[in-house]
């Protein structure tokens, strides 16, 4: 039986926009994606520090180098610009290779700038 363990992690995340009127996803720096390992239109869970907000929603590639960080669609109702997120999304391991994981994380500061990183 497989399980599920945080695969990546974009920690500290600053809001810095929002769009009611895209259909739905969060728009992400495509360099931050790349750096935690997450793929476009992968599946997200993201908590709003701000606020508490918790939502799921899929990422897509912003401009490389931007900090961008856009809650687009119903997700732009949960957060406003400025607020830090927490970005997850999991992996299905099995117990062998969830014996030797480590999750890609990657932690931001200001202008959404990495910081700290672990696991990659």
């Amino acid at each position: 039986m497989d399980i599920f363990l945080l695969k990546s992690k974009i920690h500290r995340a600053t809001v810095t926009g929002g769009d009611l009127n895209y259909e739905g996803s969060l728009t992400i720096s495509a360099d931050l994606m790349e750096k935690c390992g997450l793929q476009e239109h992968e599946k997200i869970l993201c908590g709003n520090m701000a606020n508490g907000e918790r939502f799921e929603t899929y990422a897509i590639k912003g401009k490389r180098g931007a900090g961008e960080i856009i809650m687009n669609g119903a997700v732009a109702h949960l957060g406003k610009k400025g607020d830090l997120l927490t970005i997850m999304n999991f992996a299905s391991v099995s117990p062998k290779q969830a014996k030797k994981w480590k999750p890609r994380v990657i932690v931001l500061g200001q202008g959404n700038k990495i910081v700290n990183t672990r696991g990659i």
